[in-house]
Protein backbone atom coordinates (compact mmCIF):
# COMPACT_ATOMS: atom_id res chain seq x y z
CA UNK A 1 0.00 0.00 0.00
CA UNK A 2 1.42 3.37 -0.99
CA UNK A 3 1.39 6.66 0.90
CA UNK A 4 -0.67 8.12 -1.94
CA UNK A 5 -3.36 5.49 -1.39
CA UNK A 6 -3.35 6.24 2.36
CA UNK A 7 -3.87 9.95 1.65
CA UNK A 8 -6.71 9.17 -0.76
CA UNK A 9 -8.47 7.04 1.85
CA UNK A 10 -7.92 9.67 4.54
CA UNK A 11 -9.48 12.34 2.31
CA UNK A 12 -12.54 10.11 1.85
CA UNK A 13 -12.74 9.60 5.62
CA UNK A 14 -12.46 13.36 6.18
CA UNK A 15 -15.33 13.95 3.75
CA UNK A 16 -17.45 11.33 5.53
CA UNK A 17 -16.62 12.91 8.90
CA UNK A 18 -17.92 16.25 7.63
CA UNK A 19 -21.11 14.60 6.41
CA UNK A 20 -21.56 12.90 9.79
CA UNK A 21 -21.03 16.20 11.57
CA UNK A 22 -23.64 17.88 9.37
CA UNK A 23 -26.16 15.08 9.96
CA UNK A 24 -25.55 15.02 13.72
CA UNK A 25 -26.20 18.75 13.89
CA UNK A 26 -29.35 18.36 11.79
CA UNK A 27 -30.48 15.68 14.25
CA UNK A 28 -29.66 17.97 17.17
CA UNK A 29 -31.87 20.72 15.73
CA UNK A 30 -34.77 18.27 15.59
CA UNK A 31 -34.06 17.13 19.15
CA UNK A 32 -34.26 20.72 20.38
CA UNK A 33 -37.56 21.26 18.59
CA UNK A 34 -38.92 18.00 20.00
CA UNK A 35 -37.75 18.99 23.47
CA UNK A 36 -39.63 22.28 23.29
CA UNK A 37 -42.83 20.45 22.36
CA UNK A 38 -42.35 17.81 25.06
CA UNK A 39 -41.70 20.53 27.62
CA UNK A 40 -44.92 22.37 26.69
CA UNK A 41 -46.84 19.09 26.93
CA UNK A 42 -45.15 18.28 30.26
CA UNK A 43 -43.64 15.06 28.89
CA UNK A 44 -40.42 13.46 30.13
CA UNK A 45 -37.16 13.71 28.22
CA UNK A 46 -36.41 9.99 28.65
CA UNK A 47 -38.58 7.59 26.66
CA UNK A 48 -37.18 4.06 27.11
CA UNK A 49 -39.51 2.50 24.51
CA UNK A 50 -38.47 5.03 21.88
CA UNK A 51 -34.81 4.36 22.61
CA UNK A 52 -35.27 0.58 22.37
CA UNK A 53 -37.09 1.08 19.07
CA UNK A 54 -34.16 3.10 17.72
CA UNK A 55 -31.66 0.40 18.71
CA UNK A 56 -33.78 -2.33 17.13
CA UNK A 57 -34.34 -0.35 13.93
CA UNK A 58 -30.67 0.58 13.56
CA UNK A 59 -29.35 -2.91 14.24
CA UNK A 60 -31.88 -4.43 11.82
CA UNK A 61 -30.89 -1.94 9.09
CA UNK A 62 -27.16 -2.37 9.72
CA UNK A 63 -25.49 -3.75 6.56
CA UNK A 64 -22.09 -4.04 8.28
CA UNK A 65 -19.16 -4.16 8.59
CA UNK A 66 -19.86 -2.61 12.00
CA UNK A 67 -21.01 -5.21 14.51
CA UNK A 68 -24.49 -4.70 15.98
CA UNK A 69 -22.94 -4.11 19.42
CA UNK A 70 -20.96 -1.22 17.95
CA UNK A 71 -24.12 0.23 16.41
CA UNK A 72 -25.88 0.09 19.78
CA UNK A 73 -22.93 1.77 21.54
CA UNK A 74 -22.77 4.52 18.92
CA UNK A 75 -26.50 5.21 19.13
CA UNK A 76 -26.41 5.07 22.93
CA UNK A 77 -23.90 7.94 22.79
CA UNK A 78 -25.93 9.88 20.22
CA UNK A 79 -29.12 9.46 22.25
CA UNK A 80 -27.37 10.30 25.52
CA UNK A 81 -26.05 13.56 24.05
CA UNK A 82 -29.46 14.25 22.52
CA UNK A 83 -31.14 13.89 25.92
CA UNK A 84 -28.57 16.23 27.44
CA UNK A 85 -29.13 18.79 24.70
CA UNK A 86 -32.90 18.46 25.04
CA UNK A 87 -32.71 19.13 28.77
CA UNK A 88 -30.41 22.13 28.35
CA UNK A 89 -32.24 23.76 25.47
CA UNK A 90 -35.85 23.00 26.30
CA UNK A 91 -36.07 22.47 30.03
CA UNK A 92 -33.25 24.30 31.79
CA UNK A 93 -33.58 27.49 29.70
CA UNK A 94 -37.16 27.79 30.96
CA UNK A 95 -36.11 27.73 34.62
Amino acid sequence: MSKKKIETIRKKIDKLDHQLLYLLNQRAEQVIELGMIKHKLDLKVFDPKRERDIFVRMTEKNPGPLHVDAIVRIFERIIDESRRLERIEAYEKDE
